[in-house]
């Protein structure tokens, strides 16, 4: 995940890339393509969403 909470899949053996975090979950690529489609529900960016509610 990235400053914008945005979602990647990254491989576990390798650095994250500038700007990325690991977002606590780890398995194969559908297990995490699936935790992304479950908590990735709005794909605007966060500073996109603060700044629709103002904050």
């Amino acid at each position: 995940m990235n400053d914008e909470e945005q979602y990647s899949i990254w491989p576990a053996d390798r650095e994250n890339a500038l700007g990325w975090k690991d977002a606590g979950k780890s398995g194969n690529k559908e297990e995490c393509l699936a935790y992304i489609k479950e908590v990735w529900t709005d794909m605007r960016p966060l500073s996109l969403r603060k700044q629709m509610t103002g904050g």
